[in-house]
């Protein structure tokens, strides 16, 4: 497994009808409820479609141990929230909480933000109400869609986690 950016090397990962993959590798995976859309939208329950760097993570330090990557990883912390709100200037970036305008809490009770890698989908330059907090995450145990990101098993996220480097991208198509 990387242990540093300078050890790990860019990987490619495609998503596709239900799995993610990349070389050597793969897992099943769910997308968004709203399907893999080219015109994402916020609110619409899509995954964009396109090509997307893997920027940096973020895990629950009271539930894993700091994971090795190749990837910038920070521990969640209890006040971190992610801007959902198009009319705010901090739409889809990481703040902290309380926020006034409307926002995702980062730290849920729920285990799916417990290995968080962000996607680089509308993030430079931000577009309000293209989209936002478009991840790729642990899955539910049944598989329910997400909101518009990516999430696989946890064990396979942890996994993956090891190859990812700078440079690392992901493909999402419908």
């Amino acid at each position: 497994m990387a242990n540093s950016a300078q050890s790990a090397a860019p990987v490619s990962l495609s998503y596709a009808a239900g799995r993610l993959s990349w070389p050597g590798g793969e897992a099943r995976a769910v997308c968004g409820r709203g399907g893999v859309r080219a015109d994402k939208r916020e609110g619409d329950g899509a995954s964009p479609e396109g090509a997307f760097p893997l920027l940096y993570g973020f895990y629950r330090p009271d539930r894993i141990a700091r994971p090795e990557s190749g990837l910038a990883m920070t521990a969640l912390q209890p006040d971190d929230g992610w801007v959902d709100d198009p009319a705010d200037p901090n739409y889809n970036r990481l703040v902290k909480l309380p926020y006034a305008a409307s926002h995702e809490t980062m730290w849920m009770a729920e285990p799916l933000y417990d290995l968080v890698v962000v996607i680089g989908y509308n993030t430079d330059p931000v577009v309000p109400g293209r989209g936002s907090a478009i991840f790729l995450h642990v899955a539910r145990e049944d598989f329910t869609p997400t909101a518009g990101c990516i999430a696989i098993p946890r064990e396979a996220l942890a996994r993956l986690l090891g190859l990812l480097g700078p440079g690392s991208t992901i493909t999402i198509r419908a």
